[in-house]
């Protein structure tokens, strides 16, 4: 089951072409500059803009093609802006009333009792938009789309607006919508961080064209995109808590082929996780370390090697056990070392962050 997705609409000085097939489950992130056509290619899918001899199909319906164009208000869709666009007029209670009278015919209030326990709303019901926070007001609006029980859930930089308390605040339940939504999500974000954190699908965009468009892991890995380069330079692993070391208060993640310990956050045996590990915290021997500070040495060889957004630099890909890390190096600590694809090396990893 996929969304496929064929637009091409031209504005003065920009266009957008792309032609995408996306996973019908899960999180999709749609990532690039400002101007890159993300939001644009939200509003399309969501009947707000109209490109001639598109195509839209959600898994076996069609939304639009060369005679059919649905709607933007009969789509079954929730879309959440940058900001919560709340009607201040109407408690939050009201505004998700509002939200559920736009659910199909004869739909009960399971639908907005759920959205509510989801997103932690149950005790701010009775207040008004002008009394709650900024990370409360998205926490509604995204209730506020789901009361909709919609087929396909859009998200327009929802934290762009929010200091990084707030986003702080509103963090872990974009994580609960990412574990127990049985729908695709579409989320729109600028934010490397974000994307590591929330996307299983990654779609990168620039200048109205399709970059790359493929599961978050390979597509980070990837040498020869903009995410791939600078200081956000790094990879996305899915992992296992395999053990926990009290006294010093770490936790051992494991994942396929391999191990990191990171600083110990209370989980249970067995948790899945997912780790950030940055380009700029990997570094590469040709012998194995002696005594050093860093905990985390494994075996692995080079995959590849691409140029950074630096000329002294150079990204290095290594396959280590069963997933690609990265490792930024300057070009003469790859000359001195005789870095080349193919060879064996001992890797490095400083620093390991749980995303959560």
């Amino acid at each position: 089951m996929t969304i496929d997705a064929r637009f091409d609409l031209a504005y003065p000085g920009f266009r957008l072409d792309v032609d995408l097939q996306l996973p019908a489950r899960g999180v999709t992130a749609l990532f690039g500059s400002s101007g890159s056509g993300k939001t644009t290619l939200l509003r399309l899918i969501a009947g707000l803009e109209r490109a001639a001899g598109g195509r839209l199909r959600i898994n076996d319906e069609t939304w639009q093609d060369d005679s059919f164009f649905m709607p933007a208000h009969q789509r079954p869709l929730g879309y959440v802006f940058q900001d919560a666009r709340l009607f201040p007029h109407l408690s939050v209670r009201g505004n998700l009333e509002y939200g559920r009278k736009r659910a199909a015919a004869g739909m009960d209030r399971n639908a907005l009792n759920h959205a509510v326990e989801l997103l932690g709303i149950d005790h701010l019901l009775d207040r008004v938009p002008d009394r709650l926070s900024g990370g409360e007001r998205q926490r509604v609006a995204i209730a506020r789309a789901l009361a909709t029980t919609p087929r396909l859930l859009l998200m327009d930089e929802p934290l762009a607006a929010l200091d990084v308390k707030r986003k702080r605040e509103i963090m872990p339940y974009l994580e609960r919508l990412h574990d127990e939504l049985a729908i695709p999500l579409l989320y729109v974000s600028h934010a490397p961080d974000e994307v590591a954190r929330f996307a299983d699908h990654l779609v990168v965009l620039d200048n109205g064209r399709v970059l790359a468009n493929g599961p978050l892991g390979a597509t980070l890995a990837r040498l020869d995109l903009p995410i791939s380069l600078g200081e956000d330079a790094g990879v996305v692993i899915d992992a296992t808590v395999g053990a926990v070391d009290e006294p010093w208060h770490l936790m051992r993640v494991d994942f396929p082929g391999g191990s990191f310990w990171a600083r110990d956050h209370g989980l249970p045996l067995a948790r899945k996780v997912r780790v950030r590990v940055l380009a700029r915290d990997v570094s590469l021997a040709k012998e194995q370390p002696g005594r050093t500070s860093i905990q985390n040495v494994l075996q692995g060889h080079v995959d590849a090697i691409g140029d950074d957004d630096h000329p002294g630099s150079v990204i290095v890909r290594i396959q280590v056990g069963g997933v690609m890390l990265l490792a930024k190096l300057t070009k003469r600590a790859a000359t001195t070392l005789d870095i080349a694809a193919g060879q064996p090396v001992w890797v490095q990893v400083k620093s390991v962050a749980l995303l959560e």
